[in-house]
């Protein structure tokens, strides 16, 4: 999501009080606040697909998913929401984030891939916890995950894939992902399955 720079910079003890009593969400970066933007209802949907499978694959597991509440605090000491995480084993005592996330997961669109693909990227793949971070375009069909096993490498899946999360061995399919989500990609899909 676009985020929009409120103040000068604060401390990470001025920003995590302000936060608890804040109307809505913001991210600290280098120091700076930012309000996180509202999201589009393809994000919204991706979103909880993704959190909701997550939740029913993981429910006899010690792996935990979250969705865009809670916060992830990176080795830069920078706090982001992701879209959705998994964590494994959090040993972080604050409820409020997390520094040990195994999984993260961002819905990217245009305005949005930039930071998703560079910026956040290179933070998260220097949490040491994690394992796997994924993105998924919201406005055509395309999954992206970079592996540590794979030294980050990026592998895409689409339509008719099966996306295997090896850090929580559970499967997903692209389909469920995008379920409800409206775009081109889906459309052609949903019209070729008519037919079938």
């Amino acid at each position: 999501m676009p985020t929009v720079n409120l103040k000068n910079k604060i401390s990470e003890e001025e920003y995590l009080k302000g936060e608890l009593a804040a109307d809505f969400k913001h991210e600290f970066v280098d120091g700076q606040v930012f309000a996180m933007a509202g999201a589009s209802k393809n994000h919204e949907r991706i979103s909880l697909n993704i959190s909701s499978l997550l939740n029913i694959g993981l429910k006899d597991s010690p792996c935990e998913p979250f969705g865009s509440d809670i916060k992830v605090r990176t080795p830069t000491g920078n706090y982001r929401y992701p879209d959705c995480m998994v964590v494994c084993d959090d040993d972080t005592e604050n409820e409020y984030y997390t520094e040990n996330p195994t999984i993260l997961v961002e819905v990217i669109s245009r305005s949005t891939r930039k930071i998703d693909e560079q910026i956040k990227r290179m933070e998260y793949i220097n949490i040491p916890s994690l394992k796997e971070y994924a993105l998924i375009e919201q406005d055509f069909v395309d999954v992206t995950v970079y592996r540590k096993s794979d030294q980050w490498r990026p592998t895409h899946y689409f339509l008719g894939d099966d996306i295997l999360f090896e850090s929580i061995e559970l499967t997903l399919s692209v389909e469920e992902v995008y379920h409800r989500v409206v775009n081109q990609d889906m459309a052609e899909f949903l019209e070729v399955q008519k037919t079938e």
